[in-house]
């Protein structure tokens, strides 16, 4: 018991603690649509493209949530101006955009001094540098996130499954589209100081992407979710406290290794029921 207990004896991990279970309670809500809808691509992009937002902020010495945001925003606008003025898929606008971002943002951070360590600040985040501030960013990031999701339910759940049924129902696809992005976005602005961008993409989608093996009804997914993010955190802290590896890329890559021990063993039962059924 002292080996689990120990690591959060100090304040530092405890803080470290909260912030990542907050992150991994607004990536359960947020990263199941994402999961369910396909849109890990999208999602992908969105992370790599505030590091030019972060790394403007870096520069200019101003807030790192506000560049990371305008970032955002114009990775947003760019894939549906690529998508509206072109008969590209959506998938050719975020590939030139991803790209794009965040060959930018590496170009804008390698003219700062230090830029070896502010890469790897951005890219891999500081779990064990998270301060009082950024734990009450992700408070209030969670709260809009839920209180979003919970009054656009019905709205993201045809959405996900249908959008010519929204289309009929009157609700405004592309309108639900974009506020869906924008809890997406304030998700990854959030986050980003905790677990970086880079690794922000495993809390994500491996949890609800577990949780997808495991339940069908898509609020025991979320709530599937929120439990393996919040374990994947709390044991990330606990492996990297003994093992003195990375707590932030502990953290992200335990949700990924969980889901493929779930896909094998699902992978394993079918085979055995199927020879079962041979037998017979």
């Amino acid at each position: 018991m002292d080996w689990l207990l120990e690591p959060f004896s100090h304040a530092f991990q405890q803080r470290a603690l909260i912030a990542g279970s907050l992150t991994a309670i607004v990536f359960a809500v947020v990263g199941t649509w994402v999961v369910i809808r396909g849109m890990t691509f999208l999602g992908d992009a969105l992370v790599h493209g505030v590091i030019p937002g972060i790394a403007l902020a870096v520069l200019f010495d101003f807030s790192l949530l506000i560049g990371a945001a305008a970032a955002a925003l114009v990775m947003v606008a760019g894939i549906n101006f690529v998508h509206r003025q072109t008969e590209f898929s959506e998938d050719t606008g975020i590939g030139l955009l991803f790209a794009g971002m965040l060959a930018l943002g590496v170009i804008l951070i390698s003219t700062t001094a230090g830029a070896s360590g502010t890469l790897n600040s951005i890219l891999f985040g500081n779990a064990l540098g998270v301060t009082p501030f950024d734990i009450w960013v992700l408070g209030v990031v969670a709260v809009v996130t839920l209180g979003g999701t919970a009054l656009m339910y019905r709205r993201f759940i045809v959405l996900a499954f249908s959008e010519q049924k929204a289309a009929l129902l009157g609700f405004r696809p592309q309108m639900t589209h974009v506020i869906l992005l924008v809890l997406l976005t304030l998700a990854i602005v959030g986050s980003f100081q905790t677990v970086g961008t880079l690794l922000i993409f495993g809390l994500m989608v491996g949890p609800p992407a577990t949780a997808a093996l495991l339940v069908r009804r898509v609020p025991a997914m979320m709530l599937t979710a929120g439990v393996i993010g919040v374990l994947s955190v709390a044991g990330g802290l606990i492996i990297s406290f003994h093992a003195g590896t990375s707590g932030s890329a502990t953290m992200a890559l335990l949700p990924i290794v969980l889901f493929f021990a779930v896909l094998s063993v699902k992978a394993l039962r079918a085979r055995s029921t199927r020879q079962v059924a041979v037998d017979r």
